[in-house]
């Protein structure tokens, strides 16, 4: 096997790859997201629904219905025949690697393209799984932070 060094652009952090999954409409499944209204996950789940017309899968270990939508208790539990563009991980550093390795599991049952470690959620080796799976990667950062590069002021 050879060593290809650290994940790079175009496979992390891509501008075009991120564009399209912020711009294109799709499904995102939201690794983390509760009916908690106050957490991060809902209001970042929330704006990708109602402003980017994304349609969110909750993924949740209690596997709650939010925002009309079911809940699955692991990325695995969604049914197949769903589509999924996007997993989007709001876990900590620390349980990632497994929701990575999951997603890749599940990518080719699913349709998962990419993989979207939110801001704060780094793990260069599970970014470099995906990677080698073929799946593009986000890592390290906010579709709210990234939304603005793309468009002008609204």
């Amino acid at each position: 096997m050879c060593d290809t060094g650290p994940v790079t652009a175009p496979t992390l952090n891509d501008p075009i790859s991120i564009r399209e999954a912020l711009l294109t409409p799709g499904t995102w499944a939201v690794v983390g997201l509760s009916d908690h209204p106050t957490r991060t996950a809902y209001r970042i789940a929330g704006w990708l629904a109602d402003h980017l017309g994304h349609t969110i899968i909750p993924v949740h270990p209690k596997a709650e219905t939010v925002f009309g939508q079911t809940g699955y208790a692991s990325l695995s539990a969604i049914p197949d025949g769903t589509r999924v563009d996007v997993v989007d991980c709001f876990v900590r550093s620390e349980l990632v690697g497994a929701v990575v390795d999951e997603a890749i599991a599940n990518a080719d049952r699913l349709g998962i393209t990419m993989v979207w470690l939110q801001l704060g959620v780094i793990d260069e080796a599970a970014a470099e799984r995906a990677a080698a799976a073929g799946l593009q990667v986000v890592m390290d950062t906010c579709p709210r932070i990234e939304y603005p590069k793309l468009v002008p002021a609204e």
